[in-house]
């Protein structure tokens, strides 16, 4: 079965009638499934399972909650998924072009692919092609309930088959797929019926473009295509080449001036020096080459000098387009290889995982105007000169920053914000939003005080049933959350809490851990600072860096990673996403923690002691 196909659109294709999701980029597939068997087929007729045996075995194990459905068969793209909204085109590239049978067990265990599936097209045997698709949409759904598996995309779950859910709202999904870096977003006509072969009109693939200016070094006499590069260090690196895009007048008139400004020919190409500057967009750099290159636009304004790989660089992460980054090459550490530009990459890539911890919390930034090189200052109230896309909240009389997008994220990197803090609850919160325990030692050298009182808080979480997250902070110590349910809790409440873990800590243990708040007299002893956690006071986020000699980043950790071997100085900006890359982030779960976490029997006993 030849599969529907969408219809690449440039204009963003907002209207009623549509309905929106996330497109991602991987091998189109359909799932056949009844009582002759089990097939999953690639859009070219190709059988996927050997290549993709995890998926068979996952499907075999759920036989039998699925087996009253059949003959039931699945539209979906087959995809290794980097987040909720991104599949990894590189990785499946890979996994498809494994021959070793070893090589391909290997990677189905360790790195195990899914089944994005956005279409139903034969249910109990009942086909479902002249359904609307808003009516094939719904069908899916339950039929995803009905099986028990969760409804949300999860690059960390084990449930390798996942639902691609449709949004009325363009924009809300548009923002999050610009945010996590995904491919695009498809629009669906609601009343659209499923077209067996045809590339429709009722789908249009919209994709989330990156820009590069970039400048022509030849032309391909035998395709017609440009080749492009930029400078990096003086010399022209090759990024690729272009041929769609152009209007016919456009192109002719490109192809005269190359060979009015030919350096050289050969029998297929004509050379010319850097002089024709142009933009061009493009979905990412696969295998050292442009994915998907369209001419933009002509930057007749441009001098080739000013298309740098350094830029070429700041294209790929698809920062944002109307943000000027300042000297980018300006160094901000003195014994580390850390530019500005490295700085502002980092937080577009941690973004994601970082700002839903900023999202409507009064804002406290340090800020290092000079790198680690000069003097460093506190920035609570929002700068005059601040652009106006800037979200505010007044305050005690402070207008403090709301950092609730990646656009503001930048230009707080811009301004080199290093360190981010924020208060335990939101601006909509009327008490806390979490329980944070600062276990914060004397010394870096006496760090295992840290460990020893996380250990002991874990046991009393375990033994009440609670859910705590830890992290470093990034400097000497490590901090505990428990994600409480909004407008719940007063600050009264979680301090009996508080109070009880400290005291429960010195009673363990009275030589390691004090309550004492003058410093004279608590000796080498950890204070234990259970008053920290009240209004008004803040904490690091997660994911923040420190403007300490190691670059340290407040890193979320797993629980079995907290023992005697954990040493401070590995969790740093070099590493903080290689992490989340490799391990996955452990704070993934801790919004939805807030409605499952069982306080109130806590705090209940509490009460009554």
């Amino acid at each position: 079965m030849k599969p529907m196909l969408p219809s690449l659109t440039f204009d963003v294709p907002v209207r009623p009638d549509r309905l929106y999701e996330v497109k991602y980029d991987g091998f189109r597939a359909i799932l056949t499934w009844n009582s002759k068997g089990i097939e999953l087929t690639s859009r070219n007729g190709k059988e996927l399972f050997p290549q993709f045996p995890e998926l068979k075995e996952f499907l075999s194990k759920h036989e039998k909650h699925i087996k009253p459905f059949w003959p039931l068969q699945l539209d979906g793209e087959l995809v290794s998924l980097e987040n909720t909204y991104k599949a990894n085109f590189s990785a499946i590239q890979v996994r498809g072009r494994l021959k070793s049978a070893k090589k391909i067990i290997e990677q189905a265990t360790h790195s195990p692919c899914r089944l994005m599936v956005f279409d139903l097209l034969l249910l109990k045997g009942k086909p479902l092609h002249s359904l609307a698709f808003h009516k094939r949409k719904a069908e899916l759904s339950k039929f995803f309930k009905s099986i028990g598996f969760k409804l949300d995309p999860d690059p960390y779950s084990d449930q390798l088959l996942q639902l691609v859910s449709a949004s009325e709202d363009f924009n809300k999904l548009w923002e999050k797929v610009v945010l996590y870096d995904g491919e695009g977003i498809i629009a669906k006509s609601k009343n659209s019926l499923w077209e067996e072969g045809n590339r429709s009109l009722n789908w249009l693939k919209y994709k989330n473009w990156k820009y590069v200016s970039c400048f022509i070094t030849s032309f391909e006499k035998t395709n017609g295509y440009f080749y492009l590069g930029v400078y990096k260090e003086k010399e022209i690196f090759p990024i690729g080449q272009v041929l769609f895009g152009f209007k016919p007048e456009e192109k002719d008139a490109l192809k005269q001036t190359i060979k009015q400004n030919q350096i050289g020919e050969d029998a297929q190409f004509i050379y010319v020096n850097p002089g024709i500057c142009l933009e061009v967009k493009y979905l990412e750099l696969y295998d050292n080459q442009l994915r998907e290159p369209h001419f933009d636009r002509f930057r007749f304004e441009l001098e080739p000098a000013e298309c740098t790989y350094d830029h070429f660089v700041f294209a790929q992460k698809n920062l944002p387009k109307d943000l000027d980054i300042t000297h980018p090459d300006k160094p901000l550490w003195e014994k580390l290889a850390i530019q500005k530009a490295d700085y502002i990459l980092y937080l577009r890539e941690i973004s994601p995982y970082m700002l839903p911890f900023l999202t409507n919390r009064l804002l406290t930034v340090i800020r290092y105007p000079h790198g680690m090189f000069g003097e460093a200052f506190y920035q609570k109230n929002c700068p005059d000169y601040a652009p106006e896309f800037i979200q505010t909240y007044l305050a005690d009389g402070i207008d403090f920053i709301l950092c609730n997008n990646l656009k503001t994220l930048v230009w707080l990197g811009n301004q080199l914000a290093i360190e981010f803090h924020v208060p335990f609850q939101t601006i909509n919160s009327k008490g806390p939003s979490e329980i944070v325990f600062d276990l914060d030692p004397p010394s870096k050298e006496a760090f295992k005080l840290a460990i020893k009182a996380a250990l002991l808080i874990k046991e009393v979480l375990d033994q009440l049933n609670l859910i705590g997250f830890i992290k470093t902070s990034g400097n000497k110590g490590l901090q505990i959350y428990l994600p409480l349910p909004e407008n719940v809790y007063s600050y009264e409440d979680t301090r009996l809490f508080t109070s009880f873990v400290a005291e429960y800590l010195i009673s363990k243990d009275p030589d390691s851990f004090t309550i004492e708040r003058m410093k004279k007299n608590r000796g080498n002893r950890l204070y234990v600072d259970y008053v920290q956690h009240s209004e008004g006071k803040t904490i690091v986020a997660p994911y923040s860096l420190r403007g300490n000699e190691h670059a340290g980043v407040a890193t979320p950790l797993y629980w079995d990673e907290v023992d005697e071997k954990l040493e401070l100085v590995s969790f740093n900006m070099k590493n903080a996403l290689k992490r989340i890359h490799d391990q996955g982030d452990p704070f993934r779960n801790y919004f939805q923690t807030k409605q499952i976490q069982p306080f109130a029997p806590v705090l209940e006993i509490l009460k009554k002691g």
